[in-house]
């Protein structure tokens, strides 16, 4: 499990190792790195998904190390409160930037013609403050034209509980 501590207050991920192995070892290098500490949720939709752990306060992209490769095939589905590995177009793509899905989002999910976003944990404990934070207004920031929180929310530090 994770606890994720942000400037709007905290919630715990627990992460699903048996489903999710190579997505899970992955965020876990990140969290014990610190990469996460001082990052910002960077995309914000309600009703949809808040996106983080890639851009500093400056929107400064963190640097990040080789991909992980989609485990979205392994059951697990992106409904409220389960936690995703994101990415671009590429469907192996993913590295440190995560989101937690504000909805159901079953679109997010493979489909056999096409890839999915790999779901590898879900939101046990706080849920309450990923509402807050899926509901700030959001505005242009940084190199984003869009969805970006106009009061920044932080990711002060995340922390492994064993």
């Amino acid at each position: 499990m994770v606890r994720v501590h942000t400037n709007a207050g905290s919630f715990l991920i627990e992460l699903d190792t048996t489903r999710a192995p190579l997505t899970v070892a992955n965020f876990l290098e990140y969290v014990r790195a610190g990469h996460y500490n001082g990052t910002i949720f960077h995309r914000v939709i309600g009703n949809f998904v808040a996106q983080g752990g890639g851009y500093d306060e400056q929107y400064v992209e963190k640097p990040t190390h080789s991909n992980v490769p989609n485990e979205s095939g392994n059951g697990l589905s992106n409904r409220r409160g389960t936690v995703g590995i994101a990415r671009t177009g590429d469907p192996h793509s993913a590295n440190a930037q995560f989101y937690i899905n504000l909805s159901d989002n079953a679109a997010l999910d493979p489909q056999p013609s096409r890839w999915g976003y790999a779901v590898f944990g879900k939101v046990i404990e706080g849920m309450t403050i990923v509402d807050e934070i899926g509901a700030v207004a959001t505005g242009s920031g940084g190199p984003f034209d869009k969805d970006v929180p106009i009061k920044p929310v932080i990711i002060e530090r995340m922390e492994e509980l064993k």
